[in-house]
């Protein structure tokens, strides 16, 4: 049998496959930034996943940064987890909220004024999309000590909802450049207090975070995402001592937690491949890894991956986001649909809901 259709075990879950679905944003919240019938079909569709990581989730409407870019901080915005989690769990899948608080990477008109925060005030270079086209970031305020414990509070609540709304749990988002990991990068960290300074400091707010989410929901309940020297959005992390302390000090402030995972993003397995190696050897659950590259994961990389040892699991993002049934596909060797970048964002059901399984016609 191929490795990467070995049943496997993650946290509580007994998931179909060795590979499962990555978080993607969409943008296709309703209003209010509300799930909809539309979102919990593209998710029902994609459940044959085994588990499901949705595209980020605002916990906190500061901590929103793009156009229709779903929350879990309202009411409203639960019960429209509540219809997804439904449809997912009713099509046999497991799915889980990345929590993603953006920090810098936001502008004011794609969250209804909100202000935008940072661990300090950097502003981040590039531009970002609103439904005005693109504009600079917003010049964001500098964090003070005593507010940072309000926002480790609202990734509390966001897990709380996200399970009050049926979900099966959440991944905590430190990578690509927001929130957690720009406390993680000294280029952008520049505090001079207990969150700022040392590696150790840098990886205080990622591990309070991810601690306080854990007593709250349940460890097993909780995964954990980084990206170790990943340039995205503007983040300078270099490989060297510093990074390889800073995300070992990460990850042995969780491991004791019984997270169900850690999940990392390897824009480059060389050289950043000994540190996974490192980090995995680390953690007490079981690593995903996400080997992003120019092409669409396939079937061999997966394979690949597996077959070397580098990850218990792998997560996969366009080729899920193109074929809805992937791993009957993959399973069957039938052809796969070609992943249209031009509707990655473009809204409605073009591109999200609208691709073929094996037997249907476009």
């Amino acid at each position: 049998m191929s490795t990467a259709f070995k049943p496997i075990r993650i946290g509580s879950w007994d998931l179909p496959q060795s590979f499962v679905m990555a978080p993607m944003t969409r943008s296709r919240a309703g209003a209010g930034h509300v799930p909809t019938a539309l979102n919990a079909e593209y998710y029902a569709q994609r459940a044959g996943a085994g588990l499901l990581i949705t595209e980020g989730v605002a916990p906190s409407a500061v901590g929103q940064g793009y156009p229709a870019v779903p929350g879990l901080y309202t009411d409203e915005q639960v019960e429209g987890w509540r219809l997804v989690a439904d449809e997912v769990h009713a099509a046999g899948g497991t799915i889980v909220a990345q929590l993603m608080h953006v920090g810098r990477i936001a502008h004011q008109s794609n969250k209804e004024g909100a202000e935008t925060i940072a661990p300090s005030a950097v502003t981040a270079p590039g531009q970002i999309f609103t439904l005005e086209g693109l504009v600079a970031h917003d010049s964001p305020r500098a964090l003070a000590t005593d507010e940072v414990a309000a926002v480790v509070q609202d990734y509390v609540t966001a897990a709380r909802n996200a399970v009050a709304a049926g979900l099966d749990g959440v991944e905590v988002h430190g990578a690509n450049g927001y929130l957690i990991h720009q406390f993680l990068d000294p280029s952008v960290n520049h505090r001079d207090d207990e969150y700022g300074g040392s590696a150790a400091n840098r990886a205080r707010f990622a591990i309070e975070v991810v601690t306080a989410v854990a007593e709250a929901i349940g460890a097993e309940r909780v995964g954990l995402r980084l990206s170790p020297g990943n340039p995205l959005n503007g983040m300078g992390e270099q490989p060297g001592d510093d990074l390889v302390e800073t995300y070992r000090a990460v990850v042995d402030g969780v491991a004791g937690l019984g997270l169900a995972y850690l999940s990392v993003l390897s824009v480059a397995l060389e050289p950043l491949g000994p540190l996974l190696a490192d980090l995995r050897s680390r953690f007490d659950g079981a690593l995903i890894l996400n080997a992003a590259g120019e092409q669409p994961t396939s079937l061999d990389v997966v394979e690949d991956l597996l077959d070397r040892d580098l990850a218990d699991a792998v997560a996969v993002g366009r080729t899920y986001l193109a074929n809805p049934d992937l791993a009957e596909r993959w399973r069957t060797g039938a052809a796969l649909n070609p992943v249209d970048p031009s509707t990655f964002y473009a809204g409605g059901r073009e591109g999200y809901t609208d691709y073929p399984t094996v037997g249907q016609t476009a």
